[in-house]
């Protein structure tokens, strides 16, 4: 884990969110890197995307976050009704997402699935960590890629069969291919050999709260 900073303050971010997708009810927005989801509690970490969309559309709901460092598609509810449809399709499992991400190193198998229960590390914020006794079922299904060499990494798709907080950074973490450029969970070596969280929300599919129809939108990977 790198230095944190406490009070921990989020650089600004000078890049701007893209709309990929808007109609009535729901949103697709790219989010860049470096940008928070949801404003967070000091008042220097105002600046989020739900910030700034509520400017644009004031009944804007976020239904799920990116950490500050990931990048890529984020679904928004434009009103009550939405938010309640999709917030169901999210408990239930029904919505797929996939992410794209460049570990550490190479890895060994094509494919794998990475099953490891996660808690809140009460005693080191803001990690989490993995508990067999209190976590909970956290899966993750990697898919490789390509193997890139000097120096060796591996750029993987991801398929989370769960949402828990930075399950993509601690599995990988625990499967000794930490995700490039991150703070909380690489090594120093791993850390610096990027200059941003090599981790992007790439696809979301899920059923549209009103019409039903199935919709599938992807946000290309900017690495």
């Amino acid at each position: 884990m790198q230095p944190q900073a406490d009070p921990f303050i989020v650089p600004l971010c000078h890049d701007t969110y893209r709309v990929l997708y808007a109609d009535d009810d729901i949103l697709l927005i790219d989010k860049p890197t470096g940008l928070l989801s949801l404003s967070g509690k000091h008042p220097l970490n105002l600046d989020s995307l739900h910030h700034r969309l509520v400017k644009e559309y004031p009944t804007a709901k976020l239904l799920h976050r990116l950490d500050f460092g990931t990048s890529g598609i984020m679904l928004v509810a434009l009103n009550k009704p939405a938010n309640g449809n999709l917030t169901r399709q999210f408990q239930d499992r029904t919505i797929s997402k996939s992410y794209t991400a460049i570990l550490h190193g190479h890895l060994a198998d094509d494919t794998g699935r990475i099953s490891l229960p996660i808690a809140k590390d009460v005693d080191h914020f803001p990690l989490q960590k993995i508990c067999h006794d209190t976590g909970k079922t956290a899966i993750s299904d990697f898919r490789v890629i390509e193997r890139l060499e000097a120096p060796q990494r591996t750029r993987v798709e991801f398929t989370p069969v769960s949402g828990r907080t930075h399950q993509l950074r601690i599995h990988s973490q625990q499967i000794d291919h930490p995700i490039l450029g991150c703070d909380l969970y690489a090594t120093d070596e791993a850390f610096f050999m990027a200059e941003r969280l090599m981790l992007h929300a790439e696809m979301i599919a899920f059923d549209h709260p009103v019409s039903g129809e199935r919709m599938e939108v992807r946000s290309p990977c900017p690495f």
